[in-house]
């Protein structure tokens, strides 16, 4: 069961929503309403509801101004208003939806579609979080990776470097395996132990474990994979002394 809060300052409107909302009623249920925003405020720091239905127009404070005020981000937002001029700034301040008054029965049906699948990328979003940063945080041995729709749990004995593609990266295994990533070369790097690897140029990080030689004259090492990385010249220093 979904749980809304309906904001919004003429009681008819919030009375009117309400009636809406009960030809759904065995999918959401509106545990409060609020005619004052800074009242809706304080109850939102320690309440969070599913969804937030917001009026556009309250003389207090406007419905874009309460929305920067809003500590919680992930609750769904529906902007609720008589006038469509303002549908454009409503997607842009992450509204899921824009209905006009007097709020249409179809497009209520619509709406209620959309707050669930909010709230199923939502809850994804967050196990995925969850799992990607207690595994980051807690193993030494393992990273993981999201590429491609899946997790990849990554030994990082196992990883050769990464090399730089723009806002991508790619990721060479020692079973010749490269992952293409979605991550910037630092990002990347925020995720490997300090102890093991080394951004030993703009381009690259490497396993300081795997490097086979380092060709002083020509500044570049060979990895046991036999490829060819330089070290950028002002980083050789600080790469002497990790090895």
């Amino acid at each position: 069961m979904l749980t809304a809060v309906i904001v919004d300052d003429e009681p008819k409107a919030i009375q009117s929503l309400n009636w809406e909302l009960s030809n759904f009623d065995q999918q959401i249920k509106v545990v409060n309403t609020f005619t004052n925003p800074d009242q809706a405020l304080e109850y939102l720091k320690d309440n969070v509801p599913d969804c937030l239905f917001l009026d556009i127009q309250m003389p207090t404070m406007d419905g874009f101004q309460f929305l920067q005020k809003l500590d919680n981000k992930n609750i769904a937002v529906i902007i609720t208003t008589a006038y469509n001029e303002y549908a454009i700034k409503a997607l842009k301040n992450d509204a899921i939806d824009y209905l006009l008054k007097p709020i249409d029965t179809d497009d209520l049906s619509l709406t209620v579609e959309k707050i669930k699948r909010f709230k199923k990328t939502f809850s994804a979003d967050v196990i995925e979080d969850i799992l990607i940063n207690f595994t980051n945080n807690n193993s030494k041995k393992k990273i993981t990776i999201n590429t491609d729709g899946k997790l990849l749990f990554l030994n990082v004995d196992d990883i050769l470097f990464a090399e730089s593609d723009g806002n991508y990266s790619t990721i060479y295994m020692t079973d010749k395996q490269k992952i293409l990533v979605t991550k910037k070369l630092k990002e990347v790097n925020l995720l490997l132990p300090e102890h093991l690897f080394f951004r030993i140029h703009n381009s690259y990080i490497v396993n300081l474990s795997k490097i086979k030689e380092f060709i002083k004259t020509e500044g570049y090492v060979i990895m046991e994979s036999n490829h060819k990385i330089p070290v950028a010249r002002q980083r050789k220093s600080e790469f002497l002394e990790k090895l």
